[in-house]
């Protein structure tokens, strides 16, 4: 049964896809969806000053529509020999990006990959923007060591995901909290409960804790949180 979850986006029961006509009006949805969506797209730009230099070869993971790496490449338009690459393994993400990318961004580019599977080059700076939660947790640990074999020694991963509470009483509040962000963006009761149907087995994010754990067994010594809003959560971990 297909089911409306926001922005004329119609998902089905444990089966939510970024694919087919979700492209079209996934960067409206999603700014509503996640809270401190656009100011994280800002406080990435702001830490990159500290990471990017010229020919940095730089990459986000899950790049979906291109939004964020196009700011960041923005942000660095007066570096030389940037190298801005944007992987996504959905098709209709990707040609959405293409589509979007401004000519004179001739440094960025946009790739149907596997990020789990795909062979990064040596890298000064790496952003993960709510991308790791849609990945199957066996293979998660692949990713984060392959994040820190790509980083040059000083560079940076960006890791921003929705992330469950320590214990049962504290998940209770973070999800009150979310369902009443969620309508006061808008979204009715039975939207919020359809997108919520629509994640199940999809969407499955691990603790504070847990993505630390991926980091520290990755080799990583050095992170803290930059970000928090509920159950949203942005790291910042440095080789």
């Amino acid at each position: 049964m297909t089911i409306r979850v926001g922005e004329g986006i119609e998902a089905e029961n444990a089966r939510w896809s970024f694919g087919g006509d979700t492209p079209k009006t996934f960067n409206k949805h999603v700014e509503k969806s996640v809270p401190l969506y656009l100011e994280g797209h800002d406080l990435i730009c702001r830490l990159s000053d500290f990471f990017v230099h010229d020919q940095s070869t730089c990459y986000e993971l899950g790049t979906s529509t291109g939004v964020l790496l196009q700011k960041l490449a923005n942000h660095h338009l007066d570096r030389k020999g940037i190298n801005w690459v944007g992987l996504d393994c959905e098709k209709s993400m990707i040609a959405k990006a293409k589509e979007d990318l401004p000519s004179e961004l001739s440094n960025v580019s946009f790739s149907h990959e596997d990020i789990v599977a795909y062979p990064y080059e040596k890298s000064d700076f790496m952003v993960s923007y709510y991308t790791v939660q849609f990945i199957p947790p066996y293979q998660r640990q692949d990713l984060f060591d392959k994040v820190y074999e790509s980083l040059n020694w000083g560079g940076a991963f960006l890791l921003f995901e929705k992330v469950r509470a320590a214990d049962a009483r504290f998940q209770d509040y973070m999800t009150a909290i979310y369902n009443d962000y969620k309508t006061e963006q808008g979204y009715s009761n039975d939207e919020i409960m359809a997108k919520s149907r629509s994640l199940k087995r999809v969407l499955e994010p691990f603790s504070s804790q847990g993505n630390y754990d991926f980091l520290q067994r990755a080799g990583f010594k050095d992170y803290m949180t930059v970000m928090k809003f509920a159950c949203f959560e942005g790291i910042l971990a440095i080789k």
